[in-house]
């Protein structure tokens, strides 16, 4: 009986191969009217929930639970203040969004506290998606989603991007993808 070892022995990365340095790259923020468009629909959402609770407290129609009476002021008043809190938090993360494209693979970085950077080699690339909703169509923003190979969901969204641009990167990604493929 003959035993057959094989070995999987740690690779010094500096030596391997020369890699590209991720902290390199020239990274694309996204369109300014982005993060400015998100908060005014954040800040209408968290005051249309704020007039609806007030509309119930001070409707004539019918007289409210006592303790319903008692804290709903209270409750409005904190939905005010963490709605407006994480309004400006969410506006400050949509600032630092940004995006980079090379010949191979494209990266989209994220996050104000906890960075998360996800990079897609353009050969994976499945199909990308350009989606634009009736808010972005009067902006003439876009988002485009990337769909890698072997998932059903997209692997990650670019959103905030000027629609020019969003059609540029689609054009170019999947005419590289078709070169890298087909040579």
């Amino acid at each position: 009986m003959s035993e057959t070892f094989f070995t999987n022995d740690n690779l010094a990365v500096a030596t391997a191969h020369p890699m590209p340095d991720i902290q390199t790259l020239e990274w694309s923020h996204l369109s300014e009217k982005y993060a400015p468009l998100k908060l005014q629909v954040n800040i209408l959402s968290t005051l249309l929930l704020i007039a609806l609770g007030a509309i119930g407290y001070f409707q004539p129609w019918f007289t409210l639970p006592s303790l319903l009476a008692i804290y709903l002021p209270y409750g409005l008043a904190f939905i005010a203040l963490i709605g407006l809190n994480l309004c400006v938090l969410v506006y400050i993360a949509d600032q630092q969004k940004a995006y980079a494209l090379r010949e191979l693979d494209l990266h989209f970085s994220s996050g104000l506290i906890f960075r998360k950077t996800v990079t897609q080699p353009i050969t994976r690339i499945q199909h990308i998606e350009l989606k634009q909703g009736p808010l972005e169509r009067y902006k003439d923003l876009a988002s485009l989603q990337v769909f890698s190979a072997g998932g059903a969901m997209h692997t990650f969204e670019i959103p905030g991007l000027a629609l020019h641009k969003a059609q540029y990167l689609r054009h170019f990604i999947l005419q590289h993808r078709d070169i890298a493929l087909h040579g």
